[in-house]
C-alpha cells in the first residue's frame, strides 16, 4: 500500500519570477502586435488624406507615448524587442522585423 506522500504526484516548483515575465512577455506581445496594426491602420488613413492634421498629430503623439510605454514596460520586465517575436516556426516570426 503506498503512502499518502507516495500517492500524491509531487509538488511542481514553480519560478515564479520566470512565470511573471514569460506572462509579461505574452502580455507585450499580444499589444505590441496590436500596437503595430494600428500604425500600419494610421499611415493607410493618413495615405488616403482621410484624417484632419491634428488627428494626424493626435494619432502620432498617441503611438509615440504607447512606444515609450512598452520601451519601459519590455525593461521593468527584462525583455528586448525581439522576446516579444514569437516564432510561428514554418510561418515564419509573429511580428514584421523593422
Amino acid at each position: 500500500m503506498l503512502s499518502p506522500e507516495q500517492s500524491r504526484p509531487g509538488r511542481v516548483e514553480v519560478d515564479r519570477d520566470g512565470v511573471e515575465r514569460g506572462l509579461a512577455g505574452l502580455v507585450l506581445t499580444i499589444v505590441e502586435l496590436l500596437r503595430q496594426l494600428m500604425e500600419r491602420q494610421a499611415l493607410r488613413r493618413i495615405d488616403q488624406g482621410d484624417l484632419t492634421d491634428e488627428q494626424i498629430e493626435r494619432v502620432g503623439s498617441t503611438l509615440m507615448a504607447l512606444d515609450e510605454q512598452m520601451t519601459e514596460l519590455r525593461e521593468h520586465f527584462g525583455l528586448t524587442p525581439e522576446d516579444l517575436n514569437l516564432d510561428l516556426g514554418p510561418l515564419g516570426p509573429l511580428l514584421p522585423r523593422d
